[in-house]
């Protein structure tokens, strides 16, 4: 099975298919969000909230952390205790969906298992070994197989790096990313890998087969380029992309690039995508720090969708287009405009953990 799961039937499944649970890691880290760390917590707390209204959310926390007082913390803020579960694991950050446990399934054989690869803080952080770490406890505390992937550089075998929020699949042997993330020398993860390279491994382990490489990630961004700030799948056959109609705004000519190759995208069975255009809000400075504010950092959930919103002028607008769009779905807004401070918004502190 080490040797490529994709010969054994498992793939990465979409963000829509059915759940099983939602992880999430309590905020403890006051440096990443220097002056605003206060308000942290609560806006954690409006998350969880609502996706534990219907579904079961697993929530790590520190390994001295008072649950008792936890729990009523977060009942405050009307979660359903009944549906979370606490798991006491050390980590360094709340950015779960890039260091978190990445599920595969096999539907015929009823079989799930996690990858685990491997997480070195974006190439920018030095505090990341608690983060890297979580996974090996995930998988023991809940039983769930874990898979390391290496990949051969010369004479060496070494872990491959990568993360959550790099990569975005349409369950469907589709998957979108970024050249700056993934292919440039600077916050370089994986040294002496290349595009061959990185299709290769992918496909072994994800059982993806068509690349769609973006060029560039938002400004602000200090992923260096993550996806799921800039384009997300929506179901197999449709694509949101995030627009910046500001001819003057330095994400104008970025994301019209991207839109240009999206346009030109075709799926597995040859046909182009539907593209969704979602536009940016304006942009946000924190102490004359531009942050990396989008829509498109969104969490899908069963019943749910939570979308960040910014006390922007086009908040009622994007949530008319997600409304249109998951008519199934109730649309949820949470205001990131703290949380946003950390770099980071909904999807990146939150990881999905499908049903098999």
């Amino acid at each position: 099975m080490i040797n490529g799961l994709s010969k054994f039937g498992f793939r990465m499944p979409a963000e829509w298919e059915k759940q099983d649970s939602i992880w999430i890691t309590w905020p403890y880290n006051k440096r990443d969000w220097p002056g605003l760390f206060e308000y942290i917590p609560q806006t954690v707390a409006k998350i969880i909230a609502p996706i534990s209204e219907k579904q079961k959310v697993n929530l790590i926390i520190k390994i001295d952390e008072e649950v008792l007082k936890l729990k009523k913390y977060l009942e405050s803020f009307s979660a359903n205790i009944k549906n979370i579960k606490f798991f006491k694991i050390p980590s360094n950050r709340i950015w779960i969906r890039d260091f978190g446990p990445i599920y595969l399934i096999n539907k015929k054989a009823k079989k799930k298992v996690l990858i685990n690869f491997k997480f070195n803080g974006w190439s920018k952080y030095k505090n990341f070994k608690k983060d890297n770490s979580v996974n090996n406890i995930i998988s023991r505390v809940t039983k769930i197989k874990k898979i390391d992937p290496k990949i051969k550089i010369g004479n060496k075998k070494i872990r491959f790096i990568l993360e959550g929020g790099a990569i975005d699949v349409n369950g469907k042997g589709s998957i979108m990313l970024t050249e700056e993330c993934l292919l440039s020398k600077i916050q370089q993860r994986n040294i002496g890998v290349n595009r061959e390279m990185y299709e290769k491994i992918l496909s072994e382990y994800l059982n993806v087969k068509n690349y769609i490489w973006l060029k560039k990630g938002i400004k602000g961004d200090d992923t260096h380029g993550h996806i799921d700030d800039i384009s997300r799948f929506v179901d197999s056959n449709t694509i949101m992309t995030a627009i910046e109609n500001d001819k003057k705004d330095v994400n104008h000519n970025i994301l019209k690039q991207n839109f240009n190759i999206l346009k030109k995208a075709k799926n597995l069975n040859g046909k182009n995508f539907n593209i969704i255009k979602i536009p940016m809000p304006r942009p946000i400075f924190i102490e004359k720090v531009r942050v990396p504010a989008s829509y498109l950092n969104f969490l899908i959930c069963n019943k749910i969708i939570l979308l960040p919103l910014f006390n922007d002028a086009n908040d009622d607008k994007v949530i008319g287009i997600f409304k249109k769009f998951f008519k199934t779905r109730k649309i949820i807004g949470i205001d990131c405009r703290k949380l946003i401070w950390g770099f980071g918004a909904i999807h990146c502190m939150t990881q999905q953990e499908p049903n098999v």
